[in-house]
């Protein structure tokens, strides 16, 4: 039974050592587990002759309307996940878990490009697959290729108008710092809350970021705050993990957004990928693809050259056919209702 003892140290820095070699993305670390407080954490893989081979790091989450978990593999697994046996083999690890837990699903999601045969590979094996509107994590990414480019390289692949509001920023006297102390995460907190209501999106407590601050060393995870003249206008949360750079959270004020101040912001945040070599700039997900959507705007100023990255979405082990019929279909009505109800209120 290869699920990872946590209280074995040998093991556990052997499982860390196999997610990186391997460029896992950051949700997979064991540390993101300390983030997701409010989760249980497993982790399952597989050996060949001593070595790992493929691993899975699960988070549990309990559905009360329903008394069974659900589990959930964030970007996961870390294996070649075009190889259908071996993913059999490594789901079969967290069957256990399964029937441990009372888990009604197993979710995964991994950064894998869509691919119409590999797509059909894994429904002709009995797992489900879910389109964009229901996915937990984005399905449609921008990501910017930063392997080996130089500064200037990159400049010339960005948006013309990207560009002029990177020199509209400078010039303007936009000033961009970055740290890990707490006082800058208020500050972050501050323009969060802020953006939450502007863009009547759900807002996550302080301690959720604070634990990500204390999860993640120095050389892991910056806040970058933009100020002009002594007011904060915008603030992110960056992370450098296996090879890429996350722009993972993003905050702005409503003031003086006529100087641009995300746009030198991302820069600086891409600067520092290029400072660690790293492969890509991950600016997180889409969800409209016309430039009358701000985010999309945004970001594909930036990923001009590479566009709109598709993965393949959420790919479900279901062992309760019921329950999992209520959680995807029922359940998502109830919610909707809820908020509906709240905003009428």
């Amino acid at each position: 039974m290869s699920i990872l003892d946590k209280n074995n140290n040998i093991q556990v820095e052997k499982y860390n050592k196999f997610l990186k070699d391997n460029n896992a993305n950051a949700m997979q670390d064991l540390r993101w587990g300390r983030v997701k407080s409010n989760w249980i954490q497993e982790a399952v893989y597989l050996e060949e002759n001593g070595n790992i081979i493929a691993a899975m790091t699960i988070l549990l989450n309990k559905v009360p309307i329903f008394n069974s978990y659900m589990m959930y593999a964030s970007r996961g697994p870390v294996c070649d996940v075009t190889n259908i046996e071996l993913v059999k083999k490594l789901v079969k690890e967290a069957d256990i878990l399964a029937k441990k837990y009372n888990a009604f699903v197993l979710k995964f999601d991994p950064e894998l490009k869509y691919n119409e045969e590999v797509n059909h590979i894994y429904l002709k094996n009995g797992f489900k697959i879910f389109d964009g509107h229901t996915v937990i994590q984005p399905r449609h990414n921008m990501i910017l290729n930063i392997e080996n480019k130089t500064e200037e390289e990159l400049l010339r692949q960005f948006s013309e108008k990207t560009r002029y509001n990177i020199k509209l920023a400078t010039k303007k006297g936009i000033n961009i710092r970055y740290s890990r102390n707490k006082e800058d995460l208020k500050i972050f907190y501050e323009l969060y809350k802020t953006t939450t209501i502007r863009d009547e999106i759900g807002c996550r407590p302080y301690e959720y970021f604070e634990r990500m601050l204390e999860a993640y060393n120095e050389d892991e995870l910056r806040i970058y705050i933009a100020e002009h003249e002594g007011d904060s206008l915008s603030s992110a949360i960056a992370l450098n993990y296996s090879g890429k750079m996350f722009y993972i959270y993003g905050a702005s004020s409503n003031e003086k957004r006529n100087l641009m101040p995300n746009y030198l912001m991302q820069w600086d945040m891409i600067k520092w990928g290029l400072e660690n070599k790293c492969n890509n700039y991950d600016f997180g997900g889409v969800f409209e693809f016309t430039n009358e959507n701000g985010l999309y705007k945004f970001k594909s100023g930036f990923c001009k050259q590479e566009g709109v990255t598709e993965y393949i979405g959420e790919i479900d082990k279901v062992y309760n056919t019921l329950i999992y019929y209520g959680y995807t279909n029922i359940l998502p009505s109830i919610q909707k209702l809820k908020r509906k109800f709240k905003k009428n209120k």
